[in-house]
């Protein structure tokens, strides 16, 4: 973060200071405040729903549910019956994300940055998009219902953490007198927390706090962890098989994988991300709960968020149906080879298998009747109509030229960029 991001966003300050002063070892006492807010599961509106019940590290700190990444891939929030649109994204390796900003690459211009699919967390509340999107789902109803953002200052507040909140901030960063039925007003839908103008403004500050806190675990050693076969294999520890590094070279090469998810001139410490927004034609996922309620749902990602945004409006149809281009780190992290795992915004894809063979034959094989899962287009061997059909990149993705043969090298490869990996188990 520059000096004038600080300048910025004067929170950032107190976040500087704190970090200056604590020593460095596996975690700082920030991150670990971090990691108990990120693995609290009373904060949400039933205390049954933290950030990792959607963001689990034993599958690559994404949605942890086999059984419903099988189908519509979105989780149900503290309220029951209530769901969101899309399936929850890694967040781990999200933090080196950048201010939501425009960037010309090479005739283009591009938006970089920001965090959630759509890229609503631009970071231009608290000069990081990690600590922005840390935000959302507290107050989200259909994800950890907090009816007030004072509730998650009380919770955190008077938490027994093995870090405490004023361990990290100051004795006197929780000195807010909350009122006799905090408890009623936080477990009740609209509720409110009556404070004080001062109380409030106190508050308001440790949850952007409270943000940043969590912000600095998911940037920790624990979560952007760099410990995968792929790693091990600079530093001399693993070595890929013939059939990854052939993989390695496709994915760079004819795959055009490596466009989007970009690799380092060496390979070494790459995120698999540009940060940049894209439509890949990717079919609606029919099993998603969100065509219960709203069956003419489209989701237009990028787009529609630019739409709420003045400044962005008039971008907004050149980036409908465009999405954040995710990580690639973890893609295949599980706790067995039976896990199923979910790819896509929308999770349509249930294997990589599926998803590579998607990008190599999207614009190759004839075009499904329907709304037909992956299974069921694999089965009949089309694809179906892309949500938006807008937007679509053709340039890079839909008639690869790939063999089976290909494809199965590039899926070899991506199962090396793993966390945890055991040398010793090769």
């Amino acid at each position: 973060m520059s000096d004038s991001a600080y300048k910025r966003h004067p929170v950032l300050l107190l976040f500087a200071a704190a970090m200056a002063t604590t020593p460095v070892h596996a975690l700082t006492p920030q991150e670990q405040l971090g990691k108990s807010i990120f693995f609290d599961l009373s904060l949400s509106i039933n205390q049954n729903q933290s950030c990792a019940t959607c963001h689990a590290p034993e599958v690559g700190w994404t949605g942890p549910d086999a059984a419903i990444n099988a189908f519509g891939s979105v989780y149900e929030g503290s309220i029951p019956g209530r769901f969101g649109d899309r399936k929850p994204p890694s967040s781990a390796y999200a933090t080196p994300s950048p201010i939501l900003h425009l960037e010309k690459q090479g005739k283009e211009w591009l938006f970089v940055g920001g965090n959630f699919w759509d890229g609503r967390a631009t970071g231009e509340k608290l000069g990081n998009p990690a600590a922005d999107q840390a935000q959302g789902p507290f107050l989200n109803p259909v994800e950890q219902a907090l009816p007030d953002s004072a509730c998650v200052v009380y919770r955190v507040c008077t938490a027994s953490y093995p870090v405490s909140f004023e361990n990290v901030w100051g004795t006197e960063s929780c000195s807010i007198t909350w009122p006799a039925d905090v408890e009623t007003a936080c477990a009740t839908e609209g509720g409110t927390v009556a404070l004080s103008e001062a109380d409030r403004a106190r508050s308001n500050l440790v949850y952007d706090l409270i943000a940043l806190t969590i912000a600095a675990f998911e940037a920790s050693p624990e979560s952007n962890a760099f410990t995968s076969k792929f790693d091990l294999s600079f530093k001399g520890k693993a070595r890929l098989s013939q059939e990854e590094r052939r993989g390695f070279a496709l994915f760079k090469g004819q795959g055009k994988c490596a466009r989007c998810h970009a690799v380092t001139a060496g390979g070494e410490k790459s995120l698999f991300t540009d940060f940049t927004f894209d439509n890949l034609g990717l079919p609606i996922n029919p099993e998603n709960p969100v065509y219960d309620v709203n069956p003419g749902f489209v989701d237009l990602g990028l787009g529609g968020f630019l739409k709420t945004r003045p400044d962005y409006a008039a971008l907004a149809p050149e980036n409908d149906g465009k999405h954040k281009v995710p990580t690639l780190r973890n893609v295949d992290k599980r706790p067995s080879a039976v896990f199923v795992k979910a790819y896509g915004h929308n999770g349509y894809f249930k294997s990589l298998k599926g998803i590579v063979h998607f990008y190599n034959t999207r614009d190759v094989k004839p075009a499904c009747p329907g709304a037909y899962t992956e299974a069921e287009a694999l089965a009949a061997n089309c694809w179906p109509a892309p949500e938006v059909a807008a937007n679509v990149n053709t340039a890079e993705l839909g008639n690869l030229g790939l063999t089976a043969a290909d494809e199965d090298a590039i899926v070899a490869f991506l199962k090396t960029l793993s966390d945890g990996y055991d040398p010793g188990g090769q």
